[in-house]
């Protein structure tokens, strides 16, 4: 039984997240009813990251098992094919062995949140950016983002229906920049909390804005409650980029 491996990428917008669910369309709905659609097999996709409503991808990974070998490149195109007109396509497939998990055997998963700073609101990237009218100070933002790197209790950032067993995570990298009039934040670490990058994403905001000073990071780090900190960021301006893997 072949393993297949997807690199992915979809809009968020118009999805109820990466997830199948009652209550509205799912990535993993629509792949999986595209690759029963030309296989005749029902089978279960499993995500590399369990992207909430209106969050993007450009480097999601997730696998599924086929009964019989097919081709990778006809895998690709038939999938493509059978997902339309839904915002999905994959990038690459490749048959990897029976134990590569693509949620389990990651080893860092990299997020981008994008924020338009400008006084006129977004209209090519609506939708896909948060429009913060005030100006923002990187240097002040990049500061607080360097407190919240390594192992900490991240409960403050931690949605309340996260599901995970322990608020403790080690966050690898957090850096901010300006690129004109998008300034982006870049997160990585092995795993997060629910909401935990957007949370982070609405703190630093809070610092580059000049509300809060930049030491405020850590009373909210210590504090371990959820109300401490800033607001969360809009799903919107937030992108599933890479997810990396042993080899």
């Amino acid at each position: 039984m072949p393993r297949y491996r997807l690199l992915l990428e979809y809009d968020g917008l118009g999805f109820a997240g990466w997830q199948r669910q009652r209550n509205g369309l799912g990535v993993q709905e629509v792949l999986e009813g595209a690759i029963a659609a030309f296989t005749g097999e029902r089978v279960e996709v499993v995500g590399a990251g369990r992207t909430d409503a209106g969050v993007h991808a450009t480097g999601q990974v997730a696998h599924f098992d086929l009964s019989r070998w097919l081709p990778p490149e006809r895998v690709m195109g038939a999938i493509n094919a059978h997902v339309r007109p839904h915002p999905v396509v994959v990038l690459e497939a490749r048959v990897v062995a029976d134990d590569f998990h693509a949620r389990f055997s990651a080893v860092e998963r990299c997020y981008v949140y994008r924020i338009l700073n400008r006084r006129a609101p977004p209209v090519l990237a609506r939708g896909r950016v948060w429009h913060v009218i005030a100006p923002l100070s990187v240097a002040r933002m990049q500061a607080a983002a360097e407190l919240l790197v390594g192992r900490h209790d991240f409960s403050s950032f931690r949605a309340a229906e996260c599901q995970a067993r322990s608020p403790v995570k080690t966050l690898d990298r957090l850096w901010v920049r300006r690129l004109g009039e998008m300034v982006e934040v870049h997160a990585a670490a092995r795993s997060f909390l629910h909401h935990q990058v957007r949370n982070m994403v609405g703190t630093l905001v809070e610092v580059g804005r000049g509300r809060r000073p930049v030491d405020w990071v850590r009373e909210v780090l210590a504090a371990r409650d959820r109300r401490a900190a800033g607001p969360a960021a809009p799903a919107e301006g937030l992108y599933l980029v890479a997810v990396r893997y042993p080899e």
